[in-house]
This record gives C-alpha cells, structure tokens and sequence, in this order.
C-alpha cells in the first residue's frame, strides 16, 4: 500500500558521470516496498507540480532505508543533486508492480538490465533466491557491476566494447552463451524491444520493467499509457497505464 512520507536523506554520492546514489529514512515505504516498484519523488520547489518517478535500488526493511539511483535529467534531478546529508524531501510509494520474485525460486533467472534500467535489478538479484545470471549493457562507464558480483556471474555491454562484450546485452548473451529459465529486465524500449524478440525465439518466460514518461504516477492521469496486445476488460481499449498496472509486464502482453 503506498504511503506519503517525508524522507530524510542519509547519504549521497557520486557512481560515475551524472549518476548519483542517494539514500534515503523512508521505513514506512521500505516496509511494503517490492523488487522492481518505485517511488514518486516531489520538488521541494512548488513551481515544480509533478514528482519524478524514480525506481528503487535497494530496499533495507531492518534499517528502514531506501536507495534510489538515479540520472540528472533535468531540473528537478538536479535539484535532487543537491541534497545533503540531513535534508527532507517528500516521497509517494511504493508504486506500481514489482518482478514476480515467487516465479524466480530455485530458477535460473536472467537479469538484463540496461543504462538507468540497471539499478532495479539490484535488490531483484538479492532477492532471486537462485542461480542468477546477470547482463548489463552501458554506452560506455558502467556503474553499479561490482555491486552485483555477490549474487550471480556478471556479465558486461559495451556500446565502445571498452568493457566486456561490444554491443548489446543481446549481443553479450549470445556470445558469451548465457543460459536460463527466466528473464527479468529493465531499460530502454529499443532493448526490451531485442530482449523479448530474444525471449520469444527461446521460448523463454520474459518480464520486462517499462520506461516511460509518467505525469501522477498512480494512474490517474493516463499519462503512461502503453498498447497492450489484449483488450482491457473494463473498458475494451488495448492499451495498459504503465505506472499502475505495470512498470513489469510479462512481455507477451504489452507492445514494446
């Protein structure tokens, strides 16, 4: 059930050019929170009505904390760059549907994860229960790969080929002959887009975190909407809110 919190920001640093790790005192929202849900986090200047939604790194329900990584964008993210150790900001959440961690017990699951897509995948890989295999794809300075190393082999994407396969995750898990029961991923539609083409030539289960521009966050607006390739009960329209009935999908079901 989301919750409004008023948040107090611990700690936040630096992970490479224009990346930055933020965490954040938020037990209400820790408490319920799931692998692949996020947050709605609010300008604490007024002229800025609509929160940024942001997904959630790490989820720490002993402490009470949550990690948000995010990208500088624009003017709220920069604004978000600025917060210091003691400072307050204003969060809705958790929001949206997370991975199906109880499809991933005793499985050999993928994770994919593309550029701002990558964080997610890290408490879904805490999470697995299993073997996991783990392919992430950057244009060029990775972030966040060391952090994954406990939980499964770790496989790289290069854009430049500067670290680990050139190319696209696609690329990497053909040639470096990655195999499992199950994906699990998170980026940019032109990557889901050749995950689930992927998925579908494997004949494997693949559910897949959306990107998309968000307005309310709760699906409210019909800001987020996405075509899905079944008709919604309700209404009849083939399309699906991708901040309430997603961000994850299972890959059949909506059009990337």
């Amino acid at each position: 059930m989301k919750k409004w919190e008023k948040g107090r920001i611990l700690s936040q640093t630096s992970l490479a050019e224009g990346i930055l790790s933020l965490w954040i005192k938020a037990g209400q929202i820790a408490a319920e929170a799931v692998p692949g849900q996020f947050v709605n986090v609010y300008s604490r200047d007024k002229s800025r009505l609509l929160p940024r939604p942001i997904s959630l790194c790490r989820i720490d329900k002993e402490n009470g904390r949550i990690r948000l990584v995010y990208r500088i964008a624009g003017a709220g993210t920069t604004e978000f760059s600025q917060l210091r150790e003691g400072d307050e900001l204003d969060l809705l959440g958790p929001l949206g549907n997370g991975f199906p961690m109880d499809q991933a017990r005793g499985k050999k699951v993928i994770l994919i994860g593309g550029g701002i897509g990558i964080p997610p995948l890290l408490q879904t890989a805490m999470e697995a229960d299993g073997e996991c295999r783990i392919v992430l794809g950057y244009r060029d300075k990775t972030f966040l790969a060391d952090e994954f190393l406990p939980y499964g082999k770790v496989f790289l994407a290069t854009e430049d080929g500067r670290t680990g396969t050139k190319g696209t995750v696609v690329d990497a898990i053909k040639r470096q002959k990655v195999e499992g029961d199950l994906i699990f991923a998170c980026g940019p539609a032109p990557m889901l887009r050749a995950v689930a083409a992927y998925a579908e030539e494997k004949d494997l289960c693949c559910y897949v975190s959306m990107e998309e521009r968000m307005a309310c966050g709760v699906g409210a607006c019909l800001g987020c909407i996405c075509k899905s390739t079944e008709a919604d009960e309700h209404f009849g329209v083939c399309s699906k809110r991708v901040c309430a009935d997603g961000p994850v999908f299972l890959s059949t079901e909506v059009v990337i």
